[in-house]
C-alpha cells in the first residue's frame, strides 16, 4: 500500500504542498485538457491531413509514454507485477490503440467516441460468459446495456447517412478495439 504522505508530482512540479482539493482539480483539469488536445490533434491528423497509419501513430504514442515515464523517474525496482503480465497487457493495449486510431481513417471522431463509450458491453459479455469470471449482473444493468446498444445503433444509422467519413471497415476495427479493451 502507498502511504498517504506520498509526494505527488505533475510534469516535475510538486503538488504535495497544495490541499487535496486543489490537487484533484489540477489533475482533473490536466486530464480533461490532455484528452481535448489529443482528440483535436487526432481529428486533424486523420481527417484534414488524410493520415491513415494508425499503427504508426500508436508506435509513436508508445514512445512518448516511455519518455514521460522516464521523466517521471520510474525505475525497474518499482515494478510490482511479473514481466509476463506487462507483456500481455501491452499487447492488448497496443492492439486496442492501433485499431482505435486506425478506425479514424474510416470513421469520424464522434462516431469513434460513441463506439468507445460502449466499452461496458464487451466487459459485461466477457464477465458473464468467460469461464473463471462468471460474474452475475443485476437485471437493471442488462436493461441499461440494451438501451446503450439501441442508442448506438440509432446513432450509427444516422451517422452513416450524414457523414462523408463512415465505413463498415471502421466499425469492425473499433469493435475489435473494444474486444481488446475488454481483455
Amino acid at each position: 500500500m502507498k502511504s498517504e504522505d506520498q509526494t505527488r508530482f505533475l510534469l516535475g512540479i510538486s503538488l504535495s504542498d497544495r490541499p487535496k482539493w486543489q490537487q484533484f482539480l489540477i489533475c482533473s483539469f490536466g486530464f480533461f485538457f490532455g484528452y481535448l488536445v489529443n482528440g483535436i490533434c487526432e481529428e486533424y491528423v486523420y481527417n484534414r491531413l488524410q493520415f491513415s497509419y494508425g499503427w504508426y501513430f500508436t508506435f509513436v504514442q508508445g514512445f512518448v509514454y516511455l519518455i514521460l515515464i522516464w521523466l517521471q523517474g520510474f525505475t525497474m525496482k518499482q515494478m510490482v507485477n511479473p514481466w509476463n503480465t506487462y507483456v500481455k497487457l501491452s499487447g492488448v493495449l497496443m492492439g486496442s490503440h492501433g485499431l482505435t486510431k486506425g478506425s479514424l481513417a474510416y470513421l469520424n471522431y464522434p462516431a469513434q467516441i460513441m463506439f468507445k463509450s460502449t466499452k461496458v458491453l464487451p466487459v459485461m459479455i466477457m464477465g458473464a460468459f468467460v469461464p473463471g469470471l462468471r460474474r452475475k449482473y443485476p437485471f437493471n444493468e442488462y436493461i441499461s446495456a440494451l438501451l446503450l446498444v439501441v442508442g448506438l445503433i440509432l446513432f450509427t444509422l444516422a451517422d452513416a447517412q450524414t457523414s462523408p467519413n463512415f465505413s463498415i471497415i471502421g466499425v469492425i476495427m473499433i469493435s475489435g478495439a473494444l474486444i481488446m479493451d475488454a481483455f
